[in-house]
């Protein structure tokens, strides 16, 4: 591969990563790494794997087609495509709102702001101000440099909480692999539903693979693509089970607990790493938790923003194409709905016993639920008989046929625990 090439192809992995690390990284794997120690080391592995051809699908029929995978649901029937639209216009709210809280909190956390209600209104206003404004560029750039340092910080404090030790006094393998409470079962299939993230966002894969093509004019070849977007899920995978060992190691079987307010859950993950890294460390490790976050915020909005905007122009708009001024004003209206929709939820749990972990429970399990459908969807679409030889090899084929009974079971099992008695 041409390095000059593969630069300009390099993006879409990244943003991928970036939304990935913010809620199921520092939140989930954290947390469950606090609760059962490395007991849950397993289903985040499992689900790392089991569901990685389904995001790459997502990067392969865009290099394929150049047209974004929702285009691809248009073409299997327009039943397809409103069964996308009805999952993402349930799950975005959800999704937006436990991202905007968490980002909040660490927001309170860096600046010292005392107000949990001015902070979101001003970060939802900031997030919505660059989106609409066009400047998601820029911040592109930004992210890239944060998550590098972000990414190096987490790797000191992983190895040196290795070299440390644990510090509870529990063993960190507790014998049982599988929650038995009925909240460590939904803490399970939380975990699950966003790891490495929710797998409707594959997406934005999709999308942001079409947005980066327009943006540097190169169309990248299927391995320059596909380099990218490996690069970004690797990272993802990898600081997945630093945050898990981290939780394990720092918080099992000690007193200490991560609070549920934002702000204090905020400062509750930065102390992870001044405990291994010492205190000189705090200042800088909370800028880049909250600029991580607050690229995960901006990601998470902009995804959203774009695929409602492609999925209504696909079911409201008959004309082959739209004008740029067209595709604005709906892309600004989607952002407008989005931010506006979150911070009504947040303010709705901020005060009550629900908080943070509920509302990312909440997010994450029906996340979980949905991931069937989406996985079924975009199998259909990598067939030959769709991207001719740009179909995926036999060994990814097979892990996502295993991917789909993966699901399916614990989105059953959810179901009639839940519901079954």
């Amino acid at each position: 591969m041409n390095k000059k090439n593969l630069l300009k192809a390099l993006g879409p992995g990244i943003l991928f990563a970036s939304t990935a690390i913010g809620v199921s990284h520092l939140v989930q794997s954290t947390q469950a790494g606090e609760k059962f120690g490395f007991g849950l080391l397993w289903a985040v592995i499992l689900a790392n794997f089991l569901k990685y051809p389904f995001f790459e699908y997502g990067s392969r029929y865009a290099n394929a087609t150049s047209t974004s995978i929702i285009d691809g649901y248009k073409k299997l029937g327009k039943p397809v495509l409103w069964v996308y639209f009805m999952i993402t216009i349930v799950s975005m709210f959800m999704v937006a709102s436990a991202v905007g809280f968490v980002t909040s909190g660490f927001m309170q956390n860096l600046f010292g702001i005392k107000s949990s209600g001015a902070t979101t209104l001003l970060l939802f206003f900031v997030c919505g101000g660059i989106l609409i404004s066009g400047k998601f560029s820029v911040l592109d750039k930004l992210i890239k440099i944060i998550g590098i340092v972000l990414l190096i910080s987490t790797l000191i404090a992983f190895v040196m909480t290795i070299i440390n030790g644990p510090m509870g006094s529990k063993p960190l393998f507790e014998g049982n692999i599988f929650p038995e409470s009925d909240d460590g079962i939904f803490f399970l299939l939380g975990l699950m539903g966003w790891m490495p993230t929710a797998l409707d966002l594959s997406t934005w894969n999709s999308l942001w693979t079409i947005e980066r093509i327009k943006q540097t004019g190169y169309k990248p070849t299927m391995k320059e693509t596909l380099f990218d977007f490996n690069f970004g899920y690797l990272v993802s995978a990898l600081l997945s089970l630093c945050f898990i060992t981290m939780g394990a190691y720092l918080l099992h079987g000690t007193p200490e607990t991560i609070p549920n307010d934002p702000a204090g859950f905020a400062n509750g993950i930065v102390n992870l790493y001044t405990k291994t890294m010492g205190s000189w460390s705090y200042i800088l490790i909370a800028a880049a938790a909250f600029s991580i976050m607050f690229g995960t915020c901006i990601a998470v909005f902009d995804g959203y923003g774009r695929a409602m905007q492609r999925t209504s122009e696909l079911m409201f708009i008959h004309k082959k194409s739209t004008s740029k001024k067209q595709n604005s004003k709906m892309y600004t209206a989607t952002i407008l709905i989005i931010v506006i929709g979150s911070f009504s939820i947040i303010e709705l749990v901020k005060t009550t016993d629900f908080g943070i972990k509920g509302l990312v429970n909440i997010a994450t399990t029906l996340s979980f639920i949905i991931a069937p459908i989406i996985a079924v969807f975009n199998v259909i679409l990598v067939r030959k008989k769709h991207i001719g030889e740009h179909a995926p090899p036999t060994w990814i084929k097979i892990t996502s046929y295993l991917g789909i009974v993966f699901l399916t079971a614990f989105s059953i099992y959810f179901l009639v625990h839940k519901f079954g008695g």
